[in-house]
Formats: structure tokens, C-alpha cells, sequence
């Protein structure tokens, strides 16, 4: 049976597409700024209201910020003079001349001015390691890890405190000052509290008693009381435990309160992630014949700690910037060397404690803004080899 001429044109006509299309750019109302806008922030009406509330503070407070920090500010000087108001006959901003000679002291506190050279090759041997360890494509990231966590704090200690041995002099925790209080108390804090916090998760979700009992007592009493109270218990009542030849020093205590402090919050955070693995990856890992350590070391910590990165980090930003309560027990930090330097005469001047505290505040900004933006790009990085 053969086919017409009208036929043959419908059939030429068939209402089936026999190339693609090529793709056509999302409506503008649905891509770029103006549709992040749309999606984030005038999605409701109550977004609406919050962003313009939002946006007339940040008009209010942007340009106040900007004539005090940089407009109106004075950049040099020798003494108060330079900085008071009533000299300058106008509207005195931070006095940066002030930052600038007190600098060194907010890096290193007493630390001995010949013996500095030791601080800033401790600063490059720890940038070193944090890059090495957190950079996820880098070379031999084993040996990174061998590095960060044998070499770097027995190199640290030979360095800042010196060794006779090889013809470092011994310098006194009690010189020690500054940004190189703060890093060293925030490193060991942040480097012991994962791993004994992992150790606390597991002893309070183990089968027994005893060490079930001895961690969550640990954990609910650290937990309950305050840091501050953490550190005056390891600076008074820690010397009463050990002989007065083994006493350690200040710094050594605080570190010590610390890292327990943090670990027993770590613990806690561990247990989360624990809590969040189903059971059937137990019961997987126990049917193919792994033991308890094999079961934990690699399946469900690895699942249990990249579920909590964020709480992981948060915790570590919380560490960070607590670290500034050692000064109550004597302990000369950034935010200690700061006060201090304020009320020295030659700089008594209403900005002056005003300027210090905005190099705090830029300080603790910078590093805590940095590990939220490494986990929120850990994070990405680990959603996409899930989507794969």
C-alpha cells in the first residue's frame, strides 16, 4: 500500500523534533545577582523587612568604621600628643601611631629582642605544617602529619624555650607574650582536644562500666563548669599533685586546663556524629569480620567526623577565641600585652585603648574567618565525592 502525496508531506511534517535544542540561558529574574537577591534575600516579606534593616545598619555603622579606622586616623607620631583631640583642634580616629611602635610587643610580649629570630622561624615551621596538613592534594601528606604532630611540637619547645645542647638560652615561659602565646595555647588546644575527645566518645559508649563511668563523669563535670574556673583549678590546684621539682610552670598549667576543657566539648561533639551513623554500618563492618579498632578507624569515624565538621569547627573557633581568658591568670596573650600597652602614659589618649582593641578584634576575625571558610570548603569538597 503506497502513500499520497498529502501522505507523505504529514508525515514529513511529524511533530518529532529530530536535532536538539540548544540550551537556552535561565530567565534573568531567576540567575545572577538579581536572582540570588530574589532567593535570599526578598524571597518573603520577612526577608524583605530583615535585609532593609540590615542594609541601614551596615549604612550606619560602615562609615563610622571607615572615617575612625582610616579617614580620620593618625599614622604618625611620637607620643599621646599625636592622638588627642584637643591638640589636633579636630576629630582624632585610631591612633595607628601608637599600633606601629607597640607592635613587637603585641607579636612577642618580653620575649628577649636578640632571641626573636627563634619566634618568627617557629611562625614559618607552623605555617609550614598547617599547610602541609590541610592542603588535600599536597605531596606525601603522611610525612605532613609525621611533621605537624612529632617533629613541629618538639622543634616548637626546643626553640621558644631554648636547649642548652644546642646553644639555645633558656628563656622563661613568663617572657612569653603576645600572638605567640595566643597561637601556642589555640595550636595545642586545637591539636590534643580531637583526638582525646575522640577517645572520651568512645569510652562513654563503651560496653564497660568502668570506663563508660570515668568518661562521662569527666565529660559532664568539665561541661559544667565554667573555662575560667578550669583555669584557676590548673593554676592553683595542680601543684598541689605533683612534687614541688615537677611543678609546672604557668603557661604549662593553662595549656593543660585547656586542652581538657576543649576535649571534653569535643567529646560531646563526637558523639553527635557517633549517634548519626546507622546501625547497619556496624553490623556491616562486624559481618565482614572487622574488629572493634579496624570498624572505628575505617568506617565510622570517617562517616561520624565528616558529618560534625561543622560542629568540629565551631568548637575549634570557640577554643580560638577563649584563649583570650588566660590573661585572668597572669598569662600575657594578645588581648593582656594590649591592656597593658593602653595605659602606659606616653599613650594615654581617649583612643588609644579603642585602637588596641580593633587590632584584637581584626586579629581573632582574620583566623576565625579562615577556619569557617577551609571547613565550608571541606564540606563542599566531601558533598561532591558523595554526589559521585
Amino acid at each position: 500500500m503506497t502513500m499520497s502525496e498529502g501522505e507523505l508531506a504529514v508525515a514529513e511534517l511529524a511533530f518529532v523534533r529530530r536535532h536538539a535544542i540548544a540550551p537556552q540561558p535561565p530567565p534573568m529574574r531567576m540567575s545572577g545577582a538579581l536572582g540570588w537577591m530574589r532567593e535570599n534575600l526578598l524571597s518573603t516579606p520577612f526577608n524583605v523587612a530583615l535585609t532593609v534593616l540590615i542594609v541601614a545598619l551596615l549604612a550606619w555603622v560602615i562609615p563610622e568604621m571607615v572615617n575612625f579606622l582610616l579617614i580620620d586616623a593618625v599614622w604618625s607620631g611620637a607620643d599621646r600628643d599625636a592622638c588627642l583631640e584637643t591638640v589636633q583642634n579636630r576629630t582624632i580616629g585610631a591612633c595607628w601611631s601608637f599600633v606601629w611602635e607597640r607592635l613587637p610587643y603585641f607579636i612577642y610580649g618580653s620575649y628577649p629582642i636578640p632571641e626573636r629570630w627563634r619566634v618568627d622561624v617557629f611562625f614559618a615551621m607552623l605555617a609550614v605544617g598547617v599547610v602541609w596538613l590541610l592542603w588535600l592534594n599536597a605531596p606525601r601528606r603522611k610525612l605532613g602529619a609525621f611533621y605537624f604532630f612529632v617533629i613541629l611540637p618538639l622543634a616548637t619547645f626546643t626553640l621558644l624555650h631554648g636547649s642548652q645542647f644546642f646553644g639555645l638560652p633558656i628563656v622563661d615561659t613568663v617572657l612569653w607574650g603576645g600572638v605567640l602565646v595566643t597561637i601556642v595555647v589555640a595550636s595545642v588546644g586545637i591539636v590534643i582536644s580531637l583526638p582525646l575527645g575522640i577517645v572520651l566518645a568512645l569510652g562513654r559508649r563503651s560496653r564497660m562500666p568502668a570506663v563508660r563511668l570515668f568518661s562521662t563523669l569527666f565529660i559532664e563535670f568539665v561541661r559544667g563548669v565554667p573555662l575560667v574556673t578550669v583555669l584557676f583549678m590548673a593554676s592553683v590546684m595542680l601543684p598541689l599533685f605533683v612534687p614541688d621539682q615537677f611543678e609546672p610552670d604557668k603557661l604549662l598549667r593553662a595549656l593543660i586546663g585547656i586542652a581538657l576543657f576543649a576535649s571534653a566539648y569535643m567529646a560531646e561533639v563526637v558523639r553527635a556524629g557517633l549517634q548519626a551513623i546507622p546501625k547497619g554500618q556496624f553490623e556491616g563492618a562486624m559481618a565482614v569480620g572487622l574488629g572493634y579498632s579496624q570498624m572505628m578507624r575505617l568506617i565510622v569515624l570517617p562517616q561520624a567526623l565528616k558529618v560534625t565538621i561543622p560542629n568540629i569547627v565551631n568548637t575549634y573557633i570557640g577554643l580560638f577565641k577563649d584563649t583570650t581568658l588566660v590573661f585572668i591568670v597572669g598569662i600575657f596573650d594578645l588581648l593582656r600585652t594590649i591592656e597593658v600597652a593602653r595605659i602606659d602614659p606616653k599613650w594615654a589618649a581617649p583612643v588609644t585603648s579603642t585602637t588596641g582593641y580593633a587590632v584584637a578584634a581584626a586579629f581573632y576575625l582574620v583566623f576565625c574567618y579562615a577556619m569557617s571558610r577551609y571547613a565550608r570548603a571541606m564540606e563542599t569538597r566531601l558533598a561532591r565525592g558523595d554526589r559521585h
